[in-house]
């Protein structure tokens, strides 16, 4: 496994195809990750409208489910659009903003994801603890935990899930149950701007959107996000700036800087 021609490898494929990605997000993020998934190589769709949402889902290449800022009929159009995609092989990426915080949206994440078929779940350690049933510690939206020592249960729920899991944290974290890797990239200001684990999900999607493996798709783009935070961070003079350095260095970036800036280990 070389994660950094992972990472370039797929930043080509998204470039080369040009997916579109259907975004089913919450409101505080859309624009931001519409420009995110432009700056990466791919096409954004924000369909969130139980009326339409299963028939867009049909020219996608990934289906982004986000519950950030849920409601119930918001809740109907993710399962709508879910099982279209799922009866069209469409990989659905799953991020369960703020479970283990409330009654709704543990109810609402539990029903994700015993109805659909969900190809990457990517979410703090919090959010991926609480679905793991083991009472990650969330408040609001924010984790409160750790993965360090608790990698040999992630990697047994993707086992036992089939899904890709990606935790993000200060180090980000992708296993599908066999193949595991740490992933070192990022900067502590991404934590001081709203919508930057939203936005590695966008990643994750597009890079899912054009790789068929989910697993390389998932370590691809976190990666790929990573070094662009990095290369954002050093340009910036704060948080204020940081956003469109970001969205600049994602549109910057390109196979030398990956192949240079990679730092990641494998774990299993």
């Amino acid at each position: 496994m070389n994660p950094a021609l992972i990472a370039s490898n797929g930043l080509a494929a998204v470039r080369e195809h040009h997916p579109m990605v259907h975004h089913i997000t919450n409101s505080v993020v859309m624009n931001f990750t519409a420009n995110v998934t432009l700056c990466m190589g791919a096409a954004p769709v924000m369909a969130p409208c139980i009326g339409e949402s299963s028939e867009m889902v049909q020219f996608a290449g990934a289906l982004l489910l986000n519950i950030g800022t849920l409601n119930p009929e918001l809740i109907e159009s993710m399962i709508a659009a879910g099982k279209r995609a799922n009866e069209l092989g469409i990989p659905v990426v799953f991020d369960p903003v703020g479970v283990g915080a409330t009654k709704l949206r543990n109810d609402s994440a539990k029903r994700i994801i015993r109805e659909l078929d969900i190809s990457i779940v990517r979410g703090n350690a919090g959010e991926i603890l609480s679905l793991a049933g083991e009472n990650g510690k969330v408040r609001g939206v924010d984790s409160m935990d750790t993965i360090d020592d608790r990698i040999e249960m992630v990697t047994s729920l993707a086992l036992e899930t089939g899904w890709v899991i990606a935790v993000t944290g200060s180090t980000d974290v992708v296993t599908d149950g066999i193949r595991t890797i740490g992933i070192n990239n990022g900067h502590p200001i991404m934590g001081r701007v709203t919508g930057t684990g939203c936005a590695a999900t966008t990643a994750a999607a597009c890079y899912a959107a054009a790789v068929e493996d989910c697993f390389e798709a998932a370590a691809g783009a976190l990666i790929s996000f990573g070094i662009a935070g990095e290369c954002a961070a050093e340009k910036c003079k704060g948080p204020g700036t940081f956003v469109p350095q970001l969205l600049d260095s994602l549109a910057d970036l390109d196979e030398e800087t990956i192949c240079r800036r990679t730092r990641a280990e494998v774990l299993l």
